[in-house]
């Protein structure tokens, strides 16, 4: 399994950035995705989830300004992070979700079995 995220970046507030992740070595259309951020000596937070089939959930932190999406076709998974703000700086990761999670279980990190790289976002003037 590998999972790539890019699309980090420097940006200002209220500015957006738009997050990528390819994966490869397993069935995607078969696995729901999430991204979710971790500062170094932190405790992951998940942002977005997103099912197999399409449907999302998205942290309250961050809902209405982010939105998960998918291409199957691609195996690619996006985060379209707008009106960010500087307590969106951090390190993103996008993961595989484990097999059997339930739709309100897709925002709890220890229902993550890959992940790949982060990509850092940073937010200041």
């Amino acid at each position: 399994v590998q999972l790539q995220a890019s699309g980090g970046g420097l940006v200002e507030p209220g500015g957006s950035l738009r997050l990528s992740c390819a994966a490869s070595g397993f069935t995607f259309r078969q696995y729901d995705m999430a991204w979710f951020r971790q500062a170094p000596g932190k405790e992951r937070e998940a942002v977005a989830f997103i099912k197999y089939s399409g449907g999302t959930n998205t942290a309250d932190s961050v809902k209405g300004r982010f939105t998960i999406s998918r291409d199957n076709a691609k195996a690619m998974v996006y985060l379209q992070m707008n009106n960010l703000k500087p307590e969106d700086t951090n390190i993103y990761f996008c993961a595989r979700v484990m097999r059997g999670t339930i739709f309100s279980s897709g925002l709890r990190p220890e229902r993550y079995d890959y992940w790949g790289q982060g990509t850092q976002v940073t937010v200041s003037s």
